[in-house]
């Protein structure tokens, strides 16, 4: 990754996939995920719709945690 991307909050994945861990998802794209339905993609690369907002203590994908931090240490 890139450049300076906004990075925020992070999303779940859809519950249909098992998957309970919360994904960092490019900022831009969760309001409209939200309201329209369409797919976003985390840094992990894990791609899902967002449908729910994470709480503090929440856990978060290791992967995508992982790839944050190193964007921000660079």
């Amino acid at each position: 990754m890139t450049g300076t991307q906004t990075l925020v909050e992070p999303k779940t994945s859809d519950s249909d996939t098992g998957d309970d861990l919360f994904h960092y998802v490019r900022k831009a794209k969760i309001a409209e995920s939200a309201v329209t339905g369409t797919m976003v993609e985390a840094l992990c690369g894990e791609v899902f719709p967002v449908t729910k907002s994470p709480k503090p203590g929440s856990p978060v994908c290791p992967r995508c945690k992982e790839i944050y931090d190193k964007v921000l240490s660079d």
